[in-house]
């Protein structure tokens, strides 16, 4: 069996939590370039856990400049099985308030200025993202998030845009007659990396304001909006704990084979393969090269 290491991707809240013991910042080096920052590798109750900052300590790296293939190739190399990504976003549906949390299960990806595949000419490969959530993974996050002083929607679809700017009014409303029911500018393509480095992912959006569709968006003023955040960072730490609690030590298989997702996923035959990106896939595709 595998031993479950749990990876956290998100802001300080999360790796400044007291209760985990044994905190070293660890550099580790990707053939993928900088990562956002180094990797906070630590313990809790037996169980190893693992947390990058996304945009690095003090808030440094915009959402378009994440080294978004550096990021997941440190955190396959630290052993992460299972991964779970907190992010703030914008609500596109009166019914998800600032303050309420979404456990996603679906994304639409708008981003354009982002590398978005380890895999490419010399060694092509194709996953499936028809379902880019772990079921277990988010099943579990859900059932942790009942203990929070919030609501916490089950399922949405997180609207992946580029900034750094914010929508305009034309396409916040496009996105809301898309369906979609949150808006960020991290998750894409983070979701798409895991899934083709095997590791099991989930997403966690916390509502921090109505996007600029809604008639009161305008009317938001700063001291409620650092409100929110400080809540739902409160809220987030309380989420990480409450999930190491209950995690299963030993790593679950996943029910749609999102840790196996490179099985029969690439196409290019062994004679033809570009021995410098192979040697770059080490740490991603190891397991199937």
């Amino acid at each position: 069996m595998t031993k479950t290491v749990l990876g956290f991707i998100g802001g300080s809240g999360i790796y400044d939590l007291p209760e985990i013991t044994n905190k070293q910042w660890v550099k580790v080096e990707s053939p993928w370039g900088e990562p956002s920052d180094e990797l906070l590798i630590a313990e809790y109750k037996g169980m190893k856990l693992v947390f990058l900052p996304r945009h690095g300590r003090g808030h440094k790296v915009s959402p378009t400049d994440i080294n978004y293939r550096a990021n997941i190739d440190v955190l396959k190399r630290a052993g992460v099985t299972d991964l779970i990504s907190l992010s703030a976003v914008g609500s596109l549906k009166e019914e998800y308030a600032p303050g309420d949390f979404v456990i996603i299960d679906q994304f639409i990806d708008r981003t354009v200025n982002r590398e978005k595949s380890f895999f490419g000419s010399g060694c092509v490969a194709h996953v499936s993202l028809a379902y880019p959530i772990s079921p277990n993974l988010q099943k579990r996050l859900y059932e942790a998030a009942q203990s929070l002083d919030t609501n916490t929607h089950l399922n949405g679809t997180y609207l992946a845009m580029e900034g750094p700017q914010f929508s305009s009014l034309a396409e916040s409303n496009m996105y809301r007659a898309w369906g979609c029911d949150v808006i960020g500018m991290t998750n894409q393509p983070e979701a798409k990396l895991a899934r083709e480095a095997e590791i099991c992912y989930a997403a966690v959006s916390m509502v921090t304001d109505y996007d600029c569709w809604h008639p009161d968006h305008g009317e938001v003023e700063i001291p409620q909006i650092l409100a929110v955040l400080k809540r739902n960072n409160e809220n987030a730490s309380k989420l990480v704990l409450k999930l190491l609690e209950t995690y299963p030590k030993e790593h679950e298989a996943c029910s749609i084979g999102s840790d196996r997702a490179l099985e029969f996923a690439i196409m290019t035959a062994p004679e033809h393969r570009d021995p410098k990106l192979i040697a770059k896939l080490d740490a991603i595709a190891g397991r199937v090269l």
